[in-house]
């Protein structure tokens, strides 16, 4: 019972039935009036065929009657009486006696002025003068097992013609001299009217079977289908699995609610995604408390008797220098422990005059008893005119740090680690990142969500030639590594528009330089616009306050492993926290600090890397002390 009930509780099945309960209604009526109307036609043309017969045989025994020629009437009657469709011809005379007939025994026989042929005159007990075509005829069954049968009444009026001849048999008052009366038989009638009904009902029969058969495909297509899907679909989220999306989606009411429900469980995975970062960043913060408590006691012991035995080495160099290692890299380490709490906590650098070498050289000393370990030759090229900066020394050692454990880990054993640093001066184009972006109603336009380079994009919703999509640029001021969400015609009808509230981005007032296309204007708080050429044919780009200020000036530094290499579909993720290509023995913080760092000291680091070749890692920092960039 329970699944009748399921069966007959679809939405699909609910529609089938009620559009074919529809059609068998509308075409059972018209069924129906359409063999009525059918019926009436045959009987109507055989109602005029029988009254043509029946003037015929009146016509034809008129002068018989005149010259009262009995065999010769006789004869007529007999003649026309052969038709297998007539089932019978006599003549009665004004007191209903039968005078002549096709069947011998009727003659001189009185008949019943009550019956059926004799109704229509003698209703009111005495005849009619006149009859009405329409009335008559008649339709009645001789016996109740019989076939039906037509009959038609002619009456026969007296005429000059008859009380003006010679024998004077009628006299001129008499109106009506008698009846002629023809019967047919309907058999063959009604045999075409059941064949009728049979090709009727058979007509919709298939009709009916036809329209349930279109219906049900198409509603099983464009109902059951995806509606199946969306409850595969919800079953799949109930079950925890939300990176499960409806695919094949039609143009539909219901292809637009799939759409939906998979940016609502796109947007329920990234809310679960934060909640989840946020919840290990919170779990970060107070495991890193717990850490600095429990091991900062234990440093200050190491550091209080390093110290110590330091100043009791006065006369012994080599083991001077190596307290003199335990003693910084312990207190390293305590700032290593702080730093986990200020990556948690997102708190500012302590920034001092440092120099770059010295402070590359320092994380070297560190690793080098790993490079030692594993066969791996470092070739170092600095150049030793470079300037100072103002940065933290600890938060930049520990960034090269990490990059030199990762190299060490990317090769293994038996490699090459090159380092170099340079002083090198750049166009703003290629090297400025825009870190806040926002419409006229000042919403943002950056996306974290998806990036480029390892960047937030600028988020920008398209309309072409009816068709809505999302574009995303580049961050990086003169850069074109654009992500287009839509295939679109590269032409002056294209709108571009603030994805939270529709405005439109586009600037009517200018022109593309190069193509003459229209431009997008896009504003960066406290620092002016960009604006680019919105049809995408060229690469013009204009950042007016940042290409007024030229070229800047930065301490370059690459570092450059001949291991592994990092897949391309990867490149993009490497700087996000947790994410680590090592399993179990990374963290996935390692990258995330030294983005962290570099952008709090408004410096970059970019990373080229080829499988199988190694990975450069190319690391910008400002001479000088700069205000960050946007």
């Amino acid at each position: 019972m329970r699944t009748v009930k399921k069966l007959f509780g679809k939405i699909s099945l609910k529609l089938i039935w009620v559009v074919s309960a529809t059609a068998i209604t509308i075409i059972g009526v018209y069924s129906y009036f359409n063999i009525k109307s059918q019926s009436d036609v045959l009987l109507a043309e055989v109602e005029r065929h029988a009254n043509q017969l029946s003037e015929t045989i009146k016509n034809s025994t008129r002068y018989g009657m005149l010259l009262n020629q009995r065999e010769s009437i006789h004869e007529i009657i007999n003649t026309i009486g052969k038709d297998p469709a007539i089932n019978g011809v006599r003549i009665l005379n004004k007191e209903g006696e039968i005078i002549y007939s096709t069947r011998k025994d009727e003659i001189g026989r009185m008949l019943n002025k009550q019956a059926e042929s004799c109704y229509a005159c003698h209703a009111e007990n005495k005849p009619l003068e006149k009859l009405a075509i329409k009335d008559r005829t008649r339709i009645f069954k001789v016996h109740s097992d019989s076939s039906r049968v037509l009959g038609v009444i002619n009456p026969i009026y007296n005429e000059s013609s008859c009380y003006d001849a010679d024998c004077h048999a009628h006299l001129k008052s008499a109106k009506v001299l008698g009846v002629l009366d023809v019967t047919i038989t309907l058999n063959e009638v009604d045999a075409q009217i059941r064949r009728n009904e049979i090709q009727e009902l058979l007509f919709a029969l298939v009709a009916i079977s036809a329209i349930g058969f279109i219906i049900g495909f198409f509603v099983k297509r464009w109902v059951d289908r995806p509606v199946k899907e969306l409850v595969k679909a919800t079953d799949q989220v109930s079950a925890g699995n939300l990176s499960y999306t409806i695919k094949n989606l039609s143009d539909d009411e219901l292809g637009a609610l799939g759409k939906s429900f998979n940016n609502m469980i796109k947007k329920l995975d990234e809310t679960s995604q934060q909640l989840y970062q946020s919840t290990k960043m919170a779990s970060l913060g107070q495991l890193a408390a717990g850490v600095a408590h429990e091991i900062n006691n234990p440093l200050t012991g190491v550091l209080t008797y390093s110290s110590y035995l330091l100043k009791r080495a006065k006369d012994n160099p080599q083991m001077q220098e190596d307290l003199n290692v335990i003693v910084r890299e312990t207190m390293r380490s305590r700032e290593i422990i702080k730093g986990l709490l200020d990556f948690a906590r997102q708190s500012t650098p302590k920034k001092s005059s440092i120099d770059v070498n010295e402070i590359i050289n320092r994380a070297l000393v560190v690793v080098n008893n790993q490079l030692k370990l594993n066969n791996i030759v470092l070739e170092k090229e600095f150049d030793s005119s470079l300037p100072k900066i103002t940065a933290d020394a600890n938060q930049i050692q520990q960034v090269f740090l990490n990059l030199f454990v990762n190299a060490i880990d990317a090769i293994g054993h038996d490699g090459t680690i090159k380092v170099n640093t340079s002083q090198i001066s750049l166009s703003p184009k290629g090297i400025t990142q825009i870190k806040s972006a926002v419409c006229p109603k000042t919403h943002s336009l950056m996306d974290a969500e998806h990036k480029i380079g390892g960047m937030p994009s600028l988020r920008m919703k398209i309309k072409s030639n009816g068709n809505t999509g999302f574009i995303h640029l580049d961050p990086i001021y003169g850069s074109h590594r654009h992500f287009f969400g839509i295939s679109f015609e590269k032409k002056d009808d294209l709108n571009l528009l603030c994805p939270t509230c529709d405005l439109p981005l586009i600037d009517k007032n200018n022109r593309c330089p190069e193509c003459g296309g229209p431009t997008y204007k896009i504003q960066i708080p406290n620092q002016g616009f960009v604006e680019g050429c919105a049809t995408f044919r060229d690469n013009w780009q204009r950042w007016e306050l940042i290409d007024r200020a030229g070229q800047k000036k930065f301490i370059g530094v690459n570092v450059h492993d001949s291991g592994c290499g990092i897949p391309p579909e990867n490149i993009n993720k490497i700087f996000e926290p947790f994410f680590s290509t090592k399993g179990q023995r990374g963290t996935g913080l390692g990258l995330s600090v030294i983005w962290g760092i570099l952008d709090n000291h408004n410096g970059s680091i970019s990373v080229q890397s080829e499988i199988g070749k190694g990975t450069t890692f190319s690391v910008r920092l400002p001479q000088g002390d700069l205000t960050k960039n946007v």
